[in-house]
């Protein structure tokens, strides 16, 4: 291991002792990052008796956790969690933080780099490590976080890089970064957090929890019938549902439609919404933007249909339909039901 350069540190996020799907994919993705740069690759995990999310950690690749355990830890508020990383930061020293761009990642990320006086990337949608020659400086840096990510409003991919102290601070987002196969039987080490906290770190406390299932899990669902704003109304979005039940697969939507109020945003596929990897996407009247197809063009295969022959979502699927979709899809559903 490298003496010159910090290790890779990932925030574990859990709830009741479950860790968010983003933090294992963050782990994966952090065992990578280290592997390149010769560390470890290390868990912040923080909570009330959650040593049992440890060994699932190690499977996945983690060489150390970093584990805070105090009921004031419980439920998440920003200040107390902001304490405990800070506190870890000025002891270790990691080069690479990554957090979920989740309602928690994106409450503490910004307040973590803030206290630390640093940057932080949002939304990455990859991470990688390379050189950086500053041209007008002259300057330059070796074995960098490269943090990419669509800016000003997904009409150009930007690749941002740290130039002051680390660590280098990103939030990724949930279904972005690949999710290995764990070892079963991994080991690790446990280093115990000494847990201090002020009155200051506790003047917010939670006096009710409303928690609420999303309606739909496009993250692990094997067929996805998507609509756009193409689609036209809510009226005409019963044909993406009826079509997404024939084939047995979930509903998925543009931004566009979910901000027209045609469907809610739990299903909503995109830079904004969910990043997805089906074996089948059906894109019906989307247009294809940059923010939309950042979350589904790993799909295994894609089929676009739209009216405009020039649209952009043909340009990444692996078969087109030009027509009108309230025309295709009762032939589709027609044509399948047939064969069923």
């Amino acid at each position: 291991m490298s003496d010159s350069i910090g290790n890779v540190w990932i925030f574990i996020e859990q709830e009741a002792g479950k860790i968010a799907d983003v933090s294992l994919e963050l782990v994966c993705k952090g065992r990578e990052l280290a592997d390149k740069l010769g560390v470890k690759t290390e868990a912040v995990l923080l909570g009330d008796k959650v040593e049992s999310c440890c060994d699932t950690l190690f499977s996945y690749g983690c060489d150390t956790v970093y584990l805070a355990e105090d009921p004031r830890l419980e439920p998440f508020t920003v200040l107390p969690y902001c304490k405990v990383i800070m506190d870890l930061i000025k002891e270790h020293k990691p080069n690479i933080l990554m957090f979920g761009a989740t309602l928690k990642g994106r409450e503490l990320a910004p307040r973590v780099a803030s206290e630390k006086s640093g940057g932080l990337t949002a939304d990455c949608t990859e991470l990688c490590i390379d050189d950086f020659n500053d041209v007008k400086s002259g300057k330059e840096w070796k074995n960098k976080l490269m943090q990419i990510r669509p800016a000003f409003g997904g009409n150009i991919i930007a690749t941002i890089v740290n130039t002051w102290e680390d660590p280098q601070m990103v939030t990724v987002r949930e279904g972005v970064m690949k999710l290995s196969e764990p070892k079963a039987g991994a080991k690790g080490e446990i280093v115990r957090v000494d847990v201090a906290l002020t009155e200051a770190e506790m003047v917010v406390k939670v006096i009710e929890r409303v928690r609420q299932e999303k309606s739909v899990n496009l993250k692990g669902a094997r067929i996805i019938v998507a609509g756009g704003y193409g689609v036209g109304s809510a009226e005409n979005f019963k044909l993406i549902h009826e079509l997404a039940k024939t084939l047995g697969g979930e509903v998925g939507a543009s931004r566009a439609a979910v901000d027209a109020g045609w469907i809610n945003h739990d299903h909503q596929v995109g830079q904004t919404g969910v990043t997805v990897r089906p074996n089948l996407y059906i894109a019906c009247g989307i247009s294809g933007s940059i923010q939309h197809c950042a979350g589904m063009t790993d799909s295994k295969k894609i089929i676009a249909i739209n009216t405009d022959p020039d649209a952009p979502i043909f340009s990444v699927a692996h078969y087109g339909i030009v027509g009108d979709l309230n025309q295709v899809i009762p032939m589709m559903i027609k044509a399948f039901k047939s064969k069923a």
